[in-house]
C-alpha cells in the first residue's frame, strides 16, 4: 500500500516539476524565470508600458496627432478667406446668447459684426456678444437717461438709438464722426427711422428727408438729391445709400454711375428694400424679389432660391440675405461660411413672424414670441488679424507641421541608415570618404543657410513648392547624427558570429548589411528618429517664426506664431499665440519623453548612468 502511494506521489512530483511553471501565476515568477519566459521584444514592451511618464506622453501625443490629422477633414479652411469685420475676436461662442428677458418680449434686434443690440417691448436696451471694440470702447456702455427707446440700429462699431421723445443717442466708436449727431437734427422732432452702417449713420424723417453723417469719403451720398423729401425707407451698403420713395420706386442716392445705380427695370411697386455689403435687394407688392449690385458667384447673394409663398420682407447681412414669406416660413441664401446662409430645419417648425439679420447672424421671432437663431456663434479659440478662425488654422497648421517633420525624418533616416550601414560594414576608404562627406554636411550652419536660401529663391516657388523644399532641406541636412550612431553599432556588430557565418555561407554583402546587421541595430534608429521628429518640428517652427519657412496663407504652427510676433498682439490678443505655443510645446515635449522612454526600454542600463 505504501509502495503504491509512493509511486503516485512520484508521478505527482514529476508532473508538478514539468508543468508547474507553465500554470504558475505570472506574479509569482522570479526575475530570472521571467527573463527566460519573455522574449527581448516583450521585455522591452513591458518596460515601456511600465514607464508612466512615457506612456502619458505617448497618450498626449497620439491624441494631438489624431486631432490634427482627422480634424481638418471636418474643419477645412479656405486659404483665400479674409473677413475684416471679424478681426481679433476673443474666444467664445456667445455671440448670439441673447438675454432671457427678450424671449417672448422682443421688439427689435439690431446686429453688428460681433455683437447684437436688442430692444424689448418696454423700451429697455440690451447688448450681448463680443461687444468690446477697443481697449476703451465697449458697446455694453449704454448711455444713461435714454428713457423709453423705440428704435435701435447697429453699425460696424457703433450704435444709434431713438427714444419715444424723438431724441437720438449714439455710443461706440466715433472716429469718423458716425456718432456725432448733426446740429440740424437737434431741431427735428419727426424722426421716422434710424440706420447705422460702416462708419456711417442715417436718419429718416416723416417728411421723407434723409440726414446722413459719418465717413462721407467712403460713402457715395448726395445730400441734395432730387428725391429728398420723398424717401420712405433706406438701405445702406458698405459704400452707398439706396432709397425707396413713397411712390414705390427704388432710387440711388449717390452721384456716381456704378452697379448700385443700375437698378432693374419693371420691378413694379416696390414695398421693401434691403442691402448686404455689396448688393441691394427689393420686394414688390407681388412678392417678387430682385437683386443687383456687385454680385459675385463666390458670395452667392444672387443665387435666389425658390420660394413656396409670397415674400413679405427681406433682410441683408454681410454677404447673405434672409427673407420671410407670408405663410411664416424663413429663407436664407448667399455666403454660408458660418452657416448664416442656410436655415436649419427646426427654425421653420413654428410660424415665423419676424426676421432680423445682419453681418453673419440671424434671429427669427416665432408666433409665440420665442427667438430662434442661426449663423456665427463665435470662435472657440478666437480669430486672428484677418478674421480667420484660429481653431481651424491650428488644426490644419498642426497637420502641416507634423507632415513636414515626418517627411523630413523619413528622408534623414533613410539616408542616415544607408550611409551609416555601408560606412560601418565596409570601413577603409569607403568609410573615410563617407565620413568626410558627413562632416562637411554636418558643419553647414542650418539656420543661416536657409535664411540665405530664402531670399535667393524669392517668389520663384509657390507656397506648396516651398513646403516641399523645406521638407527636403530638413531631411538632407539632419541625417549626419543618425549615420554616426548606425556606423558605431555596425562596427560592433559586424564581428559577431552570425555575420561571420553569413559570410561563410556566401551571402551577398548587401544582404548581410541590410538583412542581418541593421535589424539588430533598429532600436537605435527608432529612438533617434523619434527624437529627430521633435527636432524637425521645432526647426520648421523656428524657420516659419523667423519668416523663412512656410509662407501664409498656408498655416503651420510656426507661421501662426510669426503672425503674433508683435508687442501689441502679445499684450492685447493673447489667444493668437497662447494656444498654438502651448500645443507646440506640449507636442514637442511629449515626443522627447516618448524617445527617452524608448531609449530606457531598449537599453535598461541607460537608467543607471
Amino acid at each position: 500500500m505504501n509502495k503504491k502511494n509512493n509511486q503516485e506521489n512520484n508521478k505527482k512530483g514529476f508532473f508538478a516539476l514539468m508543468f508547474g511553471n507553465l500554470f504558475k501565476n505570472r506574479n509569482e515568477l522570479s526575475i530570472f524565470e521571467e527573463e527566460q519566459v519573455e522574449s527581448p521584444f516583450k521585455t522591452m514592451v513591458n518596460s515601456y508600458l511600465g514607464n508612466a511618464v512615457a506612456m502619458t506622453a505617448l497618450s498626449i501625443f497620439l491624441l494631438i496627432f489624431l486631432i490634427v490629422i482627422i480634424g481638418p477633414i471636418f474643419v477645412p479652411i479656405d486659404l483665400s478667406f479674409i473677413e475684416t469685420t471679424q478681426e481679433n475676436v476673443p474666444p467664445g461662442l456667445d455671440m448670439m446668447d441673447f438675454p432671457k428677458e427678450l424671449d417672448g418680449n422682443v421688439e427689435q434686434i439690431a446686429i453688428g459684426p460681433t455683437f447684437s443690440v436688442g430692444l424689448d417691448q418696454d423700451g429697455q436696451v440690451y447688448v450681448w456678444g463680443k461687444s468690446k471694440i477697443t481697449n476703451t470702447i465697449d458697446i455694453r456702455d449704454i448711455p444713461e437717461g435714454m428713457g423709453q427707446v423705440v428704435r435701435v440700429a447697429a453699425g460696424t462699431d457703433h450704435v444709434i438709438a431713438l427714444n419715444s421723445e424723438g431724441e437720438l443717442f449714439t455710443w461706440g466708436s466715433n472716429r469718423q464722426q458716425q456718432g456725432t449727431i448733426p446740429y440740424a437734427l437737434e431741431f427735428v422732432n419727426n424722426i421716422k427711422d434710424i440706420y447705422a452702417g460702416y462708419q456711417s449713420s442715417a436718419v429718416l424723417t416723416e417728411d421723407g428727408m434723409v440726414h446722413f453723417f459719418g465717413n462721407i469719403m467712403n460713402n457715395d451720398y448726395n445730400e441734395f438729391h432730387q428725391h429728398q423729401g420723398n424717401i420712405q425707407e433706406l438701405a445702406l451698403t458698405a459704400d452707398a445709400v439706396v432709397g425707396l420713395t413713397y411712390d414705390g420706386e427704388v432710387v440711388y442716392l449717390g452721384t456716381q454711375q456704378n452697379s448700385y445705380a443700375r437698378i432693374p427695370e419693371n420691378m413694379g411697386n416696390v414695398v421693401k428694400i434691403a442691402a448686404t455689403s455689396a448688393t441691394v435687394s427689393a420686394i414688390n407688392d407681388q412678392g417678387e424679389l430682385f437683386i443687383w449690385g456687385n454680385i459675385t458667384r463666390a458670395k452667392g447673394e444672387g443665387s435666389i432660391p425658390e420660394f413656396d409663398g409670397k415674400l413679405v420682407s427681406v433682410q441683408g447681412g454681410r454677404y447673405h440675405y434672409s427673407a420671410l414669406s407670408e405663410d411664416g416660413k424663413a429663407y436664407a441664401w448667399g455666403a454660408d461660411y458660418y452657416n448664416q446662409g442656410s436655415v436649419p430645419s427646426k427654425i421653420n417648425q413654428n410660424k415665423i413672424v419676424e426676421i432680423y439679420s445682419g453681418y453673419n447672424q440671424n434671429y427669427a421671432v416665432t408666433e409665440d414670441g420665442s427667438i430662434e437663431t442661426w449663423g456665427l456663434k463665435g470662435y472657440p479659440l478666437g480669430s486672428d488679424n484677418l478674421g480667420r478662425d484660429i481653431f481651424a488654422r491650428l488644426l490644419n497648421g498642426g497637420r502641416m507641421s507634423m507632415t513636414i517633420g515626418a517627411v523630413a525624418v523619413i528622408i534623414a533616416t533613410v539616408i542616415g541608415v544607408i550611409v551609416g550601414g555601408i560606412s560601418g560594414y565596409f570601413g577603409g576608404k569607403v568609410d573615410m570618404v563617407l565620413q568626410r562627406v558627413s562632416e562637411i554636411i554636418g558643419s553647414l550652419p542650418f539656420l543661416p543657410f536657409v535664411m540665405i536660401l530664402s531670399p535667393l529663391i524669392g517668389n520663384a516657388l509657390t507656397s506648396m513648392q516651398r513646403v516641399y523644399l523645406i521638407m527636403v532641406i530638413l531631411g538632407l541636412l539632419s541625417w549626419t547624427g543618425l549615420q554616426r550612431l548606425v556606423r558605431a553599432q555596425v562596427l560592433s556588430v559586424r564581428e559577431q558570429e552570425y555575420v561571420t557565418a553569413a559570410k561563410a555561407l556566401g551571402v551577398k554583402q548587401g544582404n548581410i548589411v541590410f538583412k542581418h546587421i541593421l535589424p539588430n541595430v533598429v532600436s537605435v534608429i527608432i529612438v533617434h528618429a523619434t527624437l529627430n521628429f521633435a527636432t524637425s518640428m521645432l526647426t520648421e517652427a523656428t524657420l516659419s517664426f523667423l519668416g523663412f519657412g512656410v509662407q501664409p496663407p498656408i498655416p503651420t504652427w510656426g507661421n501662426m506664431l510669426f503672425g503674433a510676433n508683435d508687442s501689441i498682439v502679445i499684450q492685447n490678443f493673447w489667444w493668437r499665440w497662447v494656444y498654438v505655443a502651448a500645443v507646440l510645446a506640449v507636442c514637442v515635449v511629449s515626443v522627447n519623453l516618448i524617445g527617452d522612454g524608448l531609449r530606457d526600454a531598449i537599453d535598461p542600463k541607460s537608467q543607471e548612468r
